[in-house]
């Protein structure tokens, strides 16, 4: 089952032994940024086999078919064969594009997540979701493929910017919103600093692992994972091509905030849950200013969305905190009330 090769460790160097003790490959070839090649990379070389090193620049905007081509490129000069392993030692967008260009090698080679963000450690390492962007679509090229293991080392989250650490956090407060009613307040009260990340991190592991388990392929109840992504990728994906971008999970807490009025409307969320828990996405990640022109764009954006069918957009939202419901379908001008409950937050 997918769930079953995540392991959160506290202790790096043993796990990585003990990996490589029971796997043998013909070539090990380690994907960094430059961020986690400075940073990260220190801490695990010292404990993998002989290997090639592969950097590629940071950031979503190079999440494309471009650094792909980069990426084979480099796999291929370093005849990398078929029993090669690829190690994607970064975020998100290392452990997406990495794990694509793996899967698609010759037809597809072994990989390893080393997720390094919190956002990748809780969210997009776990799950077989790989992919990249294309045009001002996000995720819109991609699979589903397992890595061989997830290696999750919460003390990577401390070398991040604290603006990374906050982003990750929105899907920490997603998989509460989702599936866990009693988390939240906990999730209220310690805020985006708690003393210790590997409760929240496991907790979210566990959430994604098991709807992920249940519904490997998104036919029905992997939906719920895209709460707040129908508004909210599509807010980042418009911000990606301008010059003031939104990380993710800045985007995503438009979107859940958006979607939460829209719960309210179409699947019986109660006002003051969707006011509570909107007021402390506000508070958390501070309000940004989205304009009548922009909105425009991104409500164009939300007709791209992959839950889509037929040209009806389709969306998760929550009947109530701790319970969501999925394929709801939303118009053009309900995105639009979404956004105009955002802004009824402007202060």
């Amino acid at each position: 089952m997918p769930a079953k090769n995540v392991t959160l460790t506290s202790n790096i160097d043993a796990t990585l032994k003990e990996f490589f003790a029971q796997h043998t490959y013909s070539l090990i070839g380690v994907l960094v940024d430059e961020n986690t090649k400075e940073h990260c990379y220190p801490i695990i070389k010292d404990n993998l086999p002989e290997h090639e090193l592969c950097q590629i620049p940071s950031g979503e905007l190079n999440k494309n078919l471009s650094t792909c081509s980069d990426i084979w490129e480099w796999m291929t000069k370093a005849h990398f064969d078929r029993k090669a392993l690829l190690v994607n030692l970064g975020g998100g967008v290392i452990g997406d594009m990495g794990g694509f260009c793996a899967a698609t090698y010759k037809r597809g080679i072994d990989f390893i997540n080393l997720p390094t963000t919190l956002l990748a450690q809780v969210d997009a390492s776990v799950g077989g979701k790989l992919g990249i962007d294309f045009q001002a679509y996000k995720n819109h090229i991609g699979l589903f493929q397992e890595p061989q293991q997830v290696i999750v080392y919460p003390q990577f989250i401390y070398t991040l910017p604290k603006e990374e650490i906050r982003s990750g956090f929105a899907e920490v407060i997603k998989h509460s919103l989702i599936q866990d009613a009693l988390y939240w307040p906990k999730l209220k009260e310690a805020g985006v600093a708690p003393d210790d990340w590997t409760a929240h991190i496991d907790h979210s592991i566990k959430i994604k692992a098991g709807v992920v388990d249940a519904d490997f392929k998104e036919g029905g109840l992997r939906k719920i994972l895209n709460y707040g992504h129908t508004i909210g990728h599509a807010i980042e994906s418009y911000f990606l091509e301008t010059e003031r971008r939104l990380l993710h999970g800045e985007a995503i807490a438009i979107g859940m905030v958006a979607e939460g009025i829209l719960s309210v409307k179409y699947s019986g969320m109660p006002q003051a849950e969707a006011d509570e828990m909107s007021q402390f996405l506000l508070d958390t990640y501070g309000y940004h200013e989205i304009s009548e022109q922009e909105e425009a764009d991104i409500i164009g954006l939300t007709h791209q969305d992959k839950k889509n069918e037929k040209g009806v957009i389709k969306c998760t939202l929550l009947e109530r905190i701790g319970k969501a419901t999925y394929d709801i379908n939303i118009s053009a001008q309900d995105v639009a009330e979404g956004l105009a409950y955002y802004r009824s937050f402007k202060k």
